[in-house]
């Protein structure tokens, strides 16, 4: 063969293939026919992360206009004559139909929001419910009747108030008076950190506050509105459960059950907790989808064995549709022990979306049921979107469905000898439960390392010991004891969790305990997180493979490069400041905003350095204020009285040796030889703030311009 010959076959051979590559991708998507109504729900997430991912709020018509859009893209379904605009259609409705829901219940939940100030108020209120405890103590959720001197239309609907640790705790249902310090929810710990104040927006939330005095109990003028009694007499029964767990069992164990029977986490050590999340098992406190899953299931399982034992009733109704309606009551009833926080709300919707499934005759467990179960809570909670609980819950289920869509199912040996069975079923279990744990862990490590920067070395582990524990043992006891207790009968079943509890206390110590067992990582850019959720979509919901082209998408998480780490971090009124020194955090007041300030640490993955013997070596501070020493990694100076003066000349002194002045109080000197001064007013209009040094200038970035102008950053007026 000639040389010409040789290299016209070789020129060819990209030719040929060509064709071929193009044939094979019209066959991976000609294969997801079924497929597309999976993308539904992704289509209607992105209208609402949209809508929540805007700098200023649209107007309330965009929405309305919004919605005759959306019912024209539906009809027009109807004449469409190609798949390929059918599914165009569909999910343009469903994005347009997501942005337009978002703002029509950004609408329907505003409420008043409290305006800064440090004056204390006189409150008279309902107690709710005890909300979870806080960094400082325990909180209370009351519903306000008068705060100071406020016009009503003024007054929050709920307002949060926090205890000092020797103040009594009243019960739900009980009329208190209080002087609080009440302020709005508390805007992000750091620019671009997670927004707590719009939970607090679509919670109805308008204050919170520091309680100056005991709760006094008192006679209201007024009776509480019924829907309130009812919520209030709820969460007393609820309460009241609490306190028998914990007496039963004992705080050591009791406030762990109590916490994931009722919601209430007022008595779990604060051991237990750092154990847990230094074990990946922080998980097990919040009422979730492993409990409703365990509770429905386990309801499920025991109806269906009931009636299958009892053959009269079995030839005569429908086992499985019997079970599938206990285990609907079991969820409903969970989810009313619990208090229905928002992620037992949509942990209760997946799996009634499951349980009707089976009662319809289709499959309980499959993509579209998870697709159906994710729409109903968007259009219910469309700020569900940017919660880390909706996004990890719903991303650790999408990939274990995928998971069991490719899970090997060998045929069933007859007359196997019962020993052989059970070694193959031991064996069978746990590489499951291997394959479960890893595969859940995987969905769930983008937002575990963007929202929390922290990664459980030994977290696999541990949720495989932990798992058999807790569906076998622990929630199953929970339930029963629940169920009980009010008849007199819950001890033994509690006692069953108690001890399941203990073990599971002894697993997360050592795994807490282990060498690196937290692995800090800093957060990746804002545009990561939405990339990396794509891909793993992408990867769970398409059918071929052609899904693992998503794989690099999902995994960004971990290629993206970092932003620079901050030379310096304020709180948001200017009362705490952190400043870099390598891979440390030093703490000016490791004693103030110590919560904001390792949340900052953590995100730009810094270790900060609480000793106040640490900070002396670089800072010479006393009650009010700090300088810099020749060491310091900034020559920064700060002063935090408000109202007490500094002592003559120290403010001077301040001015001259600092080339950063940070002034909690509004007031600004009239001459100051630092280079850049903030003061209060300055974190009044910008809130928390990070400085990047630029040779001998510096950059400021403000949390309240990423914040956005939006109701939840400014407070609903209600004029």
């Amino acid at each position: 063969m000639s040389a010409t010959t040789t290299d016209a076959t070789f020129d060819e051979a990209p030719a040929r293939r060509r064709p071929r590559l193009g044939a094979w991708l019209v066959d991976q998507v000609e294969g997801q026919a079924d497929r597309w109504t999976l993308w539904t729900p992704v289509a209607l997430g992105c209208g609402c992360g949209l809508y929540f991912g805007l700098p200023r709020e649209p107007q309330i018509w965009m929405a309305w206009a919004l919605l005759p859009v959306v019912a024209a893209l539906l009809i027009a379904l109807r004449w469409s004559a190609w798949r390929a605009t059918t599914i165009a259609l569909a999910l343009s409705a469903c994005a347009i139909g997501g942005f337009a829901v978002a703002k029509l219940r950004t609408e329907a939940v505003k409420a008043p929001v409290a305006q800064a100030g440090a004056r204390p108020q006189a409150i008279e209120a309902w107690v709710v419910d005890i909300a979870q405890p806080g960094v400082s103590g325990q909180r209370l959720l009351l519903a306000p009747m008068r705060v100071g001197d406020w016009p009503a239309e003024a007054t929050p609907i709920r307002t949060r108030v926090t205890l000092r640790p020797d103040m009594a705790l009243p019960n739900p249902g009980e009329a208190v008076s209080l002087l609080a310090i009440v302020n709005p929810p508390p805007p992000p710990a750091s620019p671009g950190s997670y927004d707590f104040a719009r939970d607090a927006y679509f919670e109805s939330v308008g204050a919170v506050g520091l309680a100056l005095r005991d709760p006094e109990i008192v006679t209201p003028g007024t009776k509480a509105p019924w829907r309130l009694r009812l919520t209030m007499a709820v969460n007393a029964t609820r309460w009241a459960l609490t306190k028998k767990i914990v007496a039963a069992l004992g705080p050591e164990t009791g406030g762990l059950a109590a916490a994931m029977t009722t919601g209430h986490e007022a008595f779990i050590p604060r051991e237990q907790v750092d154990n847990l999340r230094a074990a990946g098992l922080a998980h097990i406190i919040s009422i979730s989808g492993l409990h409703m899953a365990i509770v429905g299931g386990f309801a499920f399982a025991f109806a269906r064995l009931a009636v299958a034992a009892w053959p009269w009733l079995a030839l005569r109704v429908p086992g499985k549709k019997v079970a599938a309606l206990f285990g609907l009551v079991a969820v409903g009833g969970y989810l009313l022990l619990s208090g229905a926080p928002p992620p037992a709300e949509r942990a209760a919707i997946t799996a009634s979306v499951a349980f009707a499934a089976i009662l319809v005759d289709r499959q309980a467990i499959s993509l579209h049921a998870l697709a159906l179960a994710a729409m109903a809570v968007l259009l219910l909670q469309p700020e569900a979107v940017t919660e880390p609980g909706f996004q990890m819950s719903f991303a650790a289920t999408a990939a274990l469905v995928a998971l069991a869509e490719i899970w090997p199912r060998p045929v069933k040996e007859i007359q196997v000898p019962w020993p052989i069975r059970a070694v193959q079923g031991a064996v069978t279990w746990t590489l499951a439960s291997i394959a479960v744990s890893f595969v859940a862990g995987l969905a769930t490590g983008p937002f575990a390392i963007q929202h929390f920067n922290r990664v459980s070395t030994w977290g696999l582990f541990a949720n495989l010991a932990v798992a058999p524990i807790s569906s076998f043992l622990m929630m199953p006891g929970l339930a029963l004891g629940a169920a009980l207790t009010p008849l007199g009968l819950g001890q033994a079943p509690l006692e069953v969790a108690g001890w399941s509890i203990g073990l599971m206390n002894r697993i997360a110590a050592w795994a807490a305990g282990a060498p690196a067992a937290q692995i800090v990582v800093p957060s990746a850019p804002d545009w990561v997180l939405p990339v990396s959720f794509l891909g793993l979509l992408f990867v769970c919901l398409w059918k071929g493979p052609l899904r693992w082209a998503g794989l690099p998408l999902a995994l960004a998480i971990l290629w993206a490069p970092r932003p620079a780490a901050p030379d310096v971090w304020i709180s948001a009124d200017g009362a705490a400041v952190a400043v870099r020194e390598g891979r440390d955090a030093v703490l000016l007041r490791p004693d103030v905003k110590l919560f904001g300030a390792e949340l900052w640490s953590r995100r730009r993955g810094l270790t900060p350095l609480i000793s106040e013997m640490e900070r002396d070596k670089r800072f010479t501070c006393d009650a009010w204020s700090c300088a810099p020493e020749r060491g310091a990694p900034v020559r920064l100076a700060a002063a935090w009285n408000l109202k007490r003066p500094l002592k003559p000349g120290r403010l001077e002194a301040l001015c001259a040796g600092a080339d950063v002045l940070v002034l909690r109080n509004a007031v600004r000197p009239a001459s100051c030889a630092a280079p850049l001064v903030l003061t209060g007013e300055d974190f009044a209009k910008g809130g928390s703030a990070e400085l990047y040094r630029a040779g001998a200038s510096w950059r400021i970035v403000w949390a309240q311009g990423l914040r956005g102008h939006r109701p939840w950053t400014w407070g609903y007026d209600p004029r």
